[in-house]
């Protein structure tokens, strides 16, 4: 798709043509050239959206503390997207879409945006196409994105990657999980949510992330230097929220925490360094992703068929053919 064709998209993506918006988000899903140029297009516009991480074990119901949110926050009347990222489809690598069919009670609501993307394997559960795809919905107007992520049996940190607040969704009775996931769950949760919590066992729960956080030296919410304590600087305690999503029941709560959270990164710049570290990461990211694309171009080359053949045979080692390998000049991938 050239460059023209997709300004178009982008422009009417910008005056709210959600067609438009549908098309480019697929165009970053496919990667190469033109995702790079929505991405560029996007850049300058975004950056005014406040981003919201959902994970948590599989059968924690977080589509549906997801759906029950978005009622929660459009009560405020503001303009929101979720991107579901869903196990890709083994046959055809898209999304197999479960998160959207549960949210179809937003379908006709022209204030929110759905858009299940595939995961494509991505051992963390994201899809590396995320960043692009919030900044994009950013600069089309979305002031919150909500990504839910697809659990793995265990807590995706890659959620981090992404978000300014992050929620751990738990349920009752996962106190032996809380515990083996103890340092993942204490690194990325910004706010606990024990979803289900009218069944038996969410006091224990309850009681158990108390402890990891009393453990972890997360004693309380602080802006001040506190060396006594062990504390240097701002410190934020996750709150421990309980919801019964399908009522739904608690997602008041659920709502105060996230903006309190935001609040708190507001008042001690907090935000700003999530986000700087955040772009150093993608910057990074992107990096290896090109340089995979130019290796799988260069075992496309007569050179590497031949230096293999020599490595194979023992007529050269590995170390000289890789950098003779590096020498080759090769044609810029993913340009077509």
């Amino acid at each position: 798709m050239d460059i023209e064709r997709l300004q178009g998209l982008f422009d009417a993506a910008r005056n709210g043509r959600r067609s438009g918006l549908a098309r480019l988000l697929s165009v970053i899903e496919r990667g190469g050239a033109p995702a790079r140029t929505v991405g560029q297009l996007a850049f300058p516009f975004a950056g005014n959206g406040y981003t919201v991480g959902i994970t948590g074990a599989p059968g924690a119901g977080k589509s549906t503390l997801t759906s029950a949110l978005v009622t929660q926050m459009r009560a405020d009347d503001l303009a929101l997207a979720v991107l579901a990222i869903d196990p890709s489809s083994p046959f055809t690598g898209g999304a197999i879409l479960g998160d959207r069919v549960r949210m179809q009670e937003h379908a006709l609501d022209e204030n929110v945006f759905i858009r299940s993307m595939a995961t494509r394997g991505h051992l963390g559960g994201l899809a590396l196409a995320t960043p692009a795809a919030v900044r994009l919905l950013e600069a089309t107007g979305r002031e919150w994105v909500l990504i839910e992520t697809v659990g793995v049996g265990q807590v995706e940190v890659d959620v981090v990657g992404a978000a300014d607040t992050t929620i751990v969704v738990v349920n009752p009775g996962w106190g032996d999980a809380v515990q083996a996931n103890k340092a993942g769950l204490m690194e990325i949760a910004d706010i606990f949510v024990i979803n289900k919590s009218d069944r038996a066992g969410a006091d224990d729960t309850r009681r158990d992330l108390e402890y990891m956080l009393d453990l972890s030296g997360n004693g309380e919410t602080r802006e001040d230097d506190d060396p006594i304590h062990g504390f240097v600087g701002p410190h934020w305690r996750p709150p421990i929220v309980s919801t019964v999503a399908s009522e739904p029941s608690g997602l008041d709560g659920l709502w105060a925490a996230i903006r309190e959270h935001r609040s708190f990164l507001d008042r001690t710049g907090g935000l700003e360094e999530r986000r700087a570290q955040r772009r150093e990461e993608e910057l990074e990211r992107i990096v290896r992703e090109r340089l995979d694309e130019r290796v799988r171009a260069l075992r496309a080359t007569d050179a590497f068929s031949s230096l293999r053949s020599d490595v194979v045979a023992r007529t050269v080692d590995p170390w000289d053919a890789a950098g003779r390998l590096l020498d080759e000049p090769l044609a810029e991938p993913g340009a077509s």
